[in-house]
C-alpha cells in the first residue's frame, strides 16, 4: 500500500482514471461488437452506419488516453476494410 501522501494521492487519482478508462474501453467494444454482428449479417449500410460510432468511440478514447493513436487506427482500417468486403 502506498506510504507516502504523494503516493495515496496518486493512488486516489488512479483509482479515479480507472474507471473512467473501464468506461470507454468497454464502448469501444460494444460498438465494435455491434458492427461486427452487421457485417457477419451482410448489412452493408447498416455497417456503414455503425462504423461512424465506432470511429468516434475510438477517437474518443485516444483524446482521452486510454487507448494509442495507432491501435485505434489499425482498429478503424481492419474493421473498415471488412465493410468493403461486402457486396
Amino acid at each position: 500500500m502506498a506510504i507516502t501522501r504523494s503516493a495515496k494521492k496518486a493512488h486516489r487519482t488512479s483509482l479515479r482514471k480507472r474507471v473512467f478508462n473501464a468506461r470507454r474501453k468497454d464502448n469501444v467494444s460494444k460498438t465494435i461488437k455491434s458492427l461486427k454482428k452487421l457485417i457477419v449479417a451482410g448489412k452493408k449500410k447498416e455497417a456503414q452506419e455503425a462504423m461512424r460510432q465506432v470511429q468516434k468511440a475510438l477517437d474518443k478514447a485516444v483524446k482521452g488516453k486510454t487507448m494509442k493513436k495507432n491501435t485505434a487506427s489499425r482498429k478503424k482500417s481492419r474493421l473498415s476494410k471488412l465493410i468493403r468486403k461486402l457486396s
